[in-house]
């Protein structure tokens, strides 16, 4: 059995920031980076179900990304992934969710894993169709938001449940293999040992180029994209008051201001 989960290296501003000369994204300079929260209970999934099982299990941890994010592999290498993959070169710069996930897929095919977990979505840009598209890329029936997975070993389909609206539980069979996007609360992350950071840390990360993958530059970066980004910048700051007085004032008060803003006369 072997799983590949999709991570990502996303990024969160610092308190203080600055635009870059384009206006196009933040200076890299203010960001802190770190992996993304969902894809960390995608791995705590699938280390499970590696703990669980008799036979043996394979975890590939798989990532987008430059060479920083070697940083985020070696945190799932401590915390149970068997192995580390990064695809990186210049050309997959400005993609979008739908051409990584092209570049997921093509990584999926060349492991040929017999499931693929992902987060629900990033908190860096909260798409939420990586994980979706690359199972239409590779023709996989998928589910998303799952909240609960039961994977015997040796099935052929996996049971599960996920979130739906109005507080609603959906449980499906799926056939495998397939790509499941996993909810925040399926499961509790666990902390790597210190022991277990040591042995990540001269584990070796496998770098795959376009061309490993029967990709070319064509596929990725803007000219690969649906979606591109135009301009970043800061919106207007508005402003508050406190409304102050007992329930009459305070209504009196409140029919003023909506009154002005509605360029009525007081």
């Amino acid at each position: 059995m072997k799983i590949m989960v999709a991570v990502k290296q996303v990024a969160a501003l610092d308190e203080d920031f600055e635009l870059q000369g384009d206006d196009r994204g933040v200076d890299p300079d203010f960001l802190i980076h770190d992996l993304n929260e969902w894809d960390d209970f995608s791995l705590e999934e699938a280390v499970k179900i590696k703990e669980a099982w008799s036979t043996p299990v394979e975890i590939v941890a798989v990532t987008v990304g430059p060479g920083g994010a070697d940083e985020i592999l070696r945190k799932c290498l401590a915390k149970g992934a068997d192995r580390a993959v990064r695809v990186w070169e210049d050309a997959i710069e400005g993609s979008d969710p739908v051409a990584i996930a092209r570049v997921l897929a093509a990584a999926a095919k060349r492991e040929a894993p017999d499931m693929l977990f992902a987060g629900v979505q990033s908190s860096d840009q909260s798409c939420a169709s990586t994980g979706i598209a690359t199972a239409a890329f590779l023709d996989w029936p998928h589910a998303a938001v799952l909240t609960q997975l039961e994977l015997a070993p040796g099935a052929k389909s996996a049971v599960f449940r996920r979130e739906l609206e109005g507080g609603l539980l959906h449980e499906v069979e799926i056939q495998c293999p397939a790509v499941l996007t996993i909810q925040l609360g399926i499961n509790t992350p666990r902390y790597a040992s210190l022991r277990s950071i040591k042995q990540a840390a001269v584990k070796p990360v496998e770098v795959l180029s376009l061309a490993d993958l029967s990709l070319s530059a064509a596929d990725v970066g803007e000219s690969g994209s649906a979606s591109r980004v135009r301009s970043m910048y800061r919106p207007q700051k508005g402003s508050a008051q406190l409304i102050a007085g007992d329930a009459a004032a305070q209504a009196a008060r409140l029919a003023e201001i909506i009154r002005e803003f509605k360029g009525g006369s007081p």
